[in-house]
């Protein structure tokens, strides 16, 4: 009988990819999915250590296992990976002896069936052992094709850089995932290629700084060349990417977005603060102006592009006025969202050897609570303006709130709930919008015809 496995993902789209990368590679080893603990000889925990408490959610499931094996005496092999157990390391072993057996870092994931089968399936063996821990570096970024078991029946995610050289003050990714490496464009145009024609029909290429990107087996290949290299793959849809660092956009890479109709009109742009003394203390090497500059050029050259971006309030020396300029950065480019956070220090960064984390928590609260009201405002009136709007909709999932609704995006990234059919998911449908919330939109499909001419997002390239 094939032995089971379950993946419990923390985290970004890129910790999401990396487990479905683990669950190929278990699956290639004679491992079968499952979806409860209770059923599991094995358990991944991929672990995110980007905010505030991921070490303590870690440390609370396993606690949650070792209370199963207490239970029920069911008692599987444990396997910690992801950025907390880099960050982490041994540490994680000691905390939890007699739940975890092994702690894998970023770059060792490929090594995930040979850890496990160096455990053993003898659990008094394993409790004899101090766990096996690897933490070691890999500068080889290539992938096997056809490995990964991708969740998404739609789009498919496909890494283009993995970790990062910029060493923002506030952030943890260098130290967890590693300098910068570039997998060959060659492997990645392979790798979209083989998720077309598996039939996903949308795929977001990922990268720390993902418009860094510089080809290593195509001399003069950046992000832009990748992008016209991915764009002329048939029977793909639709192109996303995330997340571009605001210093690396430049009029080429903005060019191609306008010219090239698969690149989904929407482009997150992260800016983290609206005040230049904040931007300096945390690295970021652009100001509020040199920031308000870019979104004014984006918006001459792609007037129908959405902006998103991730904003953290309470950094530390954020004075009230810093506060205030985020405000009015917010209000005046009005992103179509936002993603924002408390800052919370974070283990070995910057900012956390050399600046004093002196907002007290209650104001961090006061400010995330105001720009995040702001940002519903904004999004409650953009989402709006799309009411009696066709728009053309990629759909990827049934709702989770109605059995009979679905659920799918915009070219420029707003979620729309629609009635329709399971066997729409992986279309491309008009749907005229008919309500609006600052989150998503509702409408009803409609026939292309009734709608020509006035369609919204229609350069995504529509598969009907």
């Amino acid at each position: 009988m094939a032995r089971k496995y379950l993946i419990e993902t923390f985290g970004c789209q890129m910790n999401v990819h990396d487990s479905e990368r683990m669950a190929g590679l278990l699956e290639q080893a004679g491992f079968e999915a499952t979806d409860t603990a209770a059923d599991a000889d094995l358990v991944v925990i991929n672990t995110c250590s980007v905010r505030e408490r991921a070490e303590e959610k870690l440390y609370t499931r396993l606690g949650e296992l070792r209370q199963l094996a207490s239970d029920q005496g069911h008692d599987p092999i444990v396997a910690v990976a992801g950025c907390v157990a880099q960050q982490e390391g041994a540490t994680v072993l000691k905390r939890s002896a007699g739940v975890a057996d092994v702690v894998l870092g970023t770059q060792a994931i490929r090594r995930l069936p040979l850890l496990v089968d160096a455990v053993g399936a003898d659990r008094e063996h394993r409790r004899r052992r101090a766990g096996v821990l690897d933490l070691g570096a890999c500068d080889d970024v290539r992938w096997p094709l056809g490995i990964t078991r991708r969740s998404d029946p739609v789009k498919a995610y496909v890494t283009i850089i993995e970790g990062c050289n910029e060493f923002c003050s506030f952030c943890v990714v260098p130290y967890t995932r590693g300098h910068e490496r570039m997998r060959p464009k060659a492997d990645i145009v392979a790798e979209v290629r083989e998720a077309v024609a598996s039939g996903r029909r949308e795929v977001q290429l990922l990268g720390q700084i993902v418009n860094h990107y510089d080809a290593p087996d195509d001399a003069g290949c950046d992000f832009t060349g990748l992008l016209e290299a991915i764009h002329d793959i048939e029977g793909l849809d639709r192109i996303r990417f995330a997340s571009p660092h605001p210093r690396h956009v430049d009029e080429r890479f903005l060019a191609a977005m306008a010219r090239l109709p698969k690149i989904c009109r929407h482009l997150h742009l992260p800016v983290q603060s609206g005040s230049t003394r904040v931007l300096t203390a945390m690295r970021r090497r652009y100001t509020r102006d040199s920031y308000l500059a870019l979104v004014d050029r984006i918006r001459q050259m792609l007037p129908d592009v959405a902006l998103s971006t991730d904003m953290i309030v309470g950094f530390p020396g954020e004075a009230d006025a810093d506060f205030d300029e985020t405000l009015s950065l917010t209000a005046a480019v009005r992103f179509h969202s936002m993603f924002s956070f408390k800052y919370s220090e974070r283990p070995n960064t910057l900012a956390e050897k050399r600046l004093p984390d002196n907002v007290p928590d209650a104001e961090k609260t006061r400010r995330i609570v105001a720009l995040q009201r702001l940002q519903r405002e904004i999004q409650g009136g953009l989402n709006g303006q799309l009411i009696g709007e066709p728009v053309m909709v990629l759909i990827d999932a049934a709702s989770r709130r109605r059995d009979t609704e679905l659920s799918g995006r915009t070219s420029s990234n707003v979620v729309v709930n629609l009635p329709g059919p399971p066997e729409w998911i992986g279309r491309t449908i008009a749907v005229r919008v008919e309500r609006a919330g600052p989150h998503s939109v509702w409408g009803r499909a409609v026939r292309v015809d009734e709608v020509r001419g006035r369609l919204t997002g229609v350069r995504a390239a529509p598969r009907l």
